[in-house]
């Protein structure tokens, strides 16, 4: 990282250009460089771009002239969040960009975030927002987005705007110098997805992998940890996976909140990453309900709560054999480099015998669906025993080292 890091400022400098200014000056305060994106459309600038709405606009498809003959906000914010983030994306990938800094309320903040989560991992992203003690989670998403509230309006400069802009400043600088990213290990990086329900196997499997020179990322999969670990996967950050938690595809058939969307589990085969997958916690869903609550149609399964608001309902032998059937389809563009591994003692430690869960008719109806499913081109091996047990999370970190081997 250069000693002077360079930091884009995201504002429409129609109406926030004093504040933009400030944010340069508390910037090069604190030891950095500011480049001045303007992301206005119509009002002229109050002060001069680095990078000016022509060139965002350009950048985005459509030149600015042609914006202005019929201007919305629904016309212009897709242009200029594909231009703007085109153009810092460029810029990172050369090294000329180590941060950004935003402001805005309710137009504002949903345009510089989307702009934000197109850029990668571990680049700082600060967004001083209007609405940030809300919701925002839409706004973040699966980026490292640091989201501060203004207290104030964004409308002009007053003691408390001058602090918020000059702590945003100086975070966002702070973060550049520190100057890490997502620096590439120069040995594998393995993603692991996890539950509560598999930690003891988890740590087992770090502690292998380490010993192999590898590092380790942990995801929740809770919905947003399988999503982020596929994206670090398209960014090249991950290139070794050990599908652990399988969870996020049982609560996306089945209404649960750790659902995660129709790509988990499709990415890995699509970039031919080598993957070991095991359908761990997925004989459950995760349901949000009053405390200590059974939902009157859950009450004929088993079930346990996970703690007093999260209820963990096991799903019957022929709703597992649909989860298997999905798990089989999203495994279909496979060609290899995938193994499956079956623990035919309980998919978690619920699922055991002497388990809160544990059903074995219904277990096996599940891990059988699951093998019929797979395509041929993937390996799919049974073991009998506990998806925690040591002997089996030993078995699978050996897979994925195999294979990572002999890429």
């Amino acid at each position: 990282m250069t000693a002077i890091p360079t930091i884009a400022v995201l504002a429409t400098l129609d109406t926030k250009g004093v504040e933009a200014l400030f944010l340069r000056e508390q910037i090069e305060r604190a030891g950095g460089k500011a480049v001045l994106v303007d992301i206005g459309v119509i009002d002229p600038p109050s002060t001069d771009p680095d990078i000016t709405r022509a060139e965002v606009c350009a950048a985005g498809g459509s030149p600015l002239e042609v914006i202005l003959r019929n201007p919305t906000r629904q016309g212009a914010s897709p242009v200029m969040i594909d231009g703007a983030a085109a153009l810092l994306g460029a810029a990172v990938s050369k090294g000329e960009i180590h941060g950004v800094v935003a402001m805005g309320g309710t137009q504002g903040t949903p345009n510089c975030t989307a702009i934000m989560r197109t850029l990668p991992y571990g680049l700082p992203k600060v967004m001083v927002s209007t609405i940030a003690s809300g919701d925002v989670s839409a706004f973040v998403d699966i980026k490292d987005i640091t989201m501060m509230f203004s207290v104030c309006d964004i409308l002009g400069l007053n003691p408390l705007t001058r602090q918020i802009l000059a702590n945003a400043a100086a975070a966002v600088t702070g973060m550049a110098k520190a100057g890490l990213g997502t620096v590439k290990s120069a040995t594998h990086t393995i993603g692991i997805s996890n539950l509560g329900v598999l930690t003891d196997g988890t740590m087992h499997a770090i502690e292998r992998f380490e010993e192999a020179g590898c590092e380790v990322m942990v995801f929740h999969a809770v919905g947003s940890g399988g999503r982020a670990m596929e994206q670090l996967m398209r960014e090249g950050v991950i290139d070794g996976v050990f599908d652990y938690a399988m969870g996020e595809i049982s609560d996306e058939l089945f209404g649960g909140l750790r659902a995660a969307g129709p790509e988990r589990l499709t990415v890995a085969s699509e970039l031919g990453l080598p993957q070991v997958i095991v359908p761990g916690g997925a004989e459950h869903i995760g349901l949000l309900v009053e405390a200590d609550t059974v939902p009157s149609v859950w009450k004929d399964h088993l079930y346990v709560f996970h703690n007093p608001v999260i209820f963990a309902p096991r799903l019957s032998g022929t709703q597992l054999q649909q989860v298997g059937t999905e798990i089989g389809l999203r495994l279909s563009a496979c060609r290899g480099k995938a193994v499956v591994m079956l623990p035919r003692r309980g998919v978690s430690r619920y699922s055991v015998e002497g388990g809160p869960l544990y059903d074995q008719s219904s277990e096996d109806m599940f891990l059988d669906a699951i093998k019929a499913a797979i395509p041929r081109t993937v390996r799919c091996e049974d073991h009998d025993l506990a998806a925690e047990e040591s002997t089996f999370v030993e078995a699978c970190v050996d897979r994925l080292l195999g294979m990572l081997h002999h890429v």
